[in-house]
């Protein structure tokens, strides 16, 4: 089975370490690749836009005091154009002015030297707390996410980043709040992948992490309206609303989303009825949260499950947000082999490695595809879909081998 070769790999020491060489060295080569590629070294100087020049660009229009443009669909576009020198895909701009701040310092680098800063950087600091977390699993989980670490550091996107805000929130939970907190709140950058655990803290009752969290949200706004105005605000709202027009139309690479409206909306349902349907999947997954902190027995068992649900709640989720699954995966195995057998195990590793995989190999084949046979369902909501039905069966057994106690619930990380 899956789950028998794969956690082969923590067996011994001395494996344990060749498996970790290996990916690393893999994911070096592919940074040092795509940083020739986003410098237009060589034969790459006519390339076409990919997610982190969209980050310098918007870096760029900080310093230039017209970041409200960046929200301006049209004037977006236009800046994208300049950027790529001719005809590109456009990239919509949503994120919250907040991320532009912390992009701002790109600005002075060249775009090749500002993707090696970012994406390493955030690499380091994803696997050092994921390390932390996942112990002698380190190497079980890395080559498990794989395939999500690789399309991250492809598009040069912030996966590593919102990945290990999340983990510093798991691992300062407990004993330092105000950390958890600080980390929670610079998940304003993406927010809708902090509603799951957001939801176990208010659950268990962090209220100093919860506090913590929102004194940065209220005070990184106000920076932002004193830098940028409230125009920046009433700009951002604006592209929300058109961007989710956007989702309505199927005008996003929904084969890379990894949301339940994604894959319903692919295989030919109605956008209202696919909606409908991530609402139902966001409801359960909340529910798994809540679930989990009455009745699960381990508390990191309990915070591994709000991790690991945290991007199947919103309907725009991307592949590149995978590496959080990473972080809820090293929570949760330290119990997951007294509750699943190995053919569950084997199907959670298996939709793990599809919803990450997936993307990465239709990109490959749209790339070489002829106009007109671009169309590629989106396996990877499924995927996460039936995850996450494997993972409230998990809940469910547990509940039924351990009823919830005080004792129970007292149990830390």
């Amino acid at each position: 089975m899956l789950a028998d070769t794969l956690e082969q790999v923590q067996l011994s020491p001395s494996k344990r370490a060749t498996y970790v060489r290996l990916v690393l060295a893999a994911l070096t080569a592919i940074i040092a690749f795509k940083t020739f590629w986003f410098a237009r070294w060589g034969g790459w100087a006519d390339r076409e836009l990919a997610d982190f020049d969209a980050f310098h660009i918007v870096a760029q229009r900080v310093w230039r005091g017209d970041l409200d443009q960046v929200y301006h669909f049209a004037a977006l576009l236009k800046m994208q154009l300049e950027a790529a020198g001719g005809s590109t895909g456009f990239m919509p701009w949503t994120y919250p002015p907040q991320y532009a701040l912390l992009l701002a310092p790109l600005a002075f680098l060249p775009v090749g030297l500002a993707y090696l800063l970012f994406t390493a950087g955030t690499l380091a600091l994803y696997l050092a707390v994921l390390r932390r977390i996942a112990d002698v699993n380190f190497a079980h989980v890395l080559v498990i996410l794989f395939p999500a670490l690789a399309i991250t550091i492809g598009s040069g996107q912030n996966g590593f980043l919102t990945g290990a805000l999340i983990a510093l929130v798991c691992l300062n939970v407990e004993r330092r709040p105000l950390l958890a907190g600080l980390a929670l709140g610079a998940m304003v950058i993406k927010p809708h992948l902090a509603i799951a655990i957001g939801v176990y803290l208010l659950a268990t009752r962090r209220w100093i992490a919860l506090a913590t969290a929102t004194a940065v949200v209220l005070a990184s706004s106000l920076l932002c309206t004193l830098l940028f105005g409230w125009q920046i605000w009433t700009a951002w709202l604006g592209a929300i609303k058109e961007s989710a027009s956007y989702l309505e139309q199927g005008y996003y690479p929904l084969y890379r989303m990894v949301s339940a409206y994604a894959a319903l909306y692919q295989a030919g349902l109605s956008a209202n009825i696919s909606f409908w349907g991530q609402v139902i999947v966001a409801a359960l997954a909340l529910c798994a949260v809540l679930f989990a902190t009455a009745r699960a027995t381990s508390s990191s068992f309990a915070l591994g499950i709000a991790v690991m649900v945290s991007v199947m709640i919103s309907p725009y989720a991307y592949d590149y947000d995978l590496p959080i699954l990473g972080i809820g995966l090293a929570l949760i195995l330290p119990d997951l082999a007294g509750l699943a057998s190995p053919r569950i195990r084997s199907w959670m590793y298996g939709l793990i490695l599809l919803a990450g995989a997936y993307g990465l190999l239709q990109s490959a084949r749209l790339a070489v595809q002829k106009p007109g046979q671009d169309f590629a369902p989106a396996l990877g909501g499924f995927a996460l879909t039936a995850l996450l039905l494997l993972l409230l069966g998990l809940l469910w057994r547990q509940a039924q081998l351990a009823p919830a106690s005080p004792q129970a619930a007292q149990q830390r990380l």
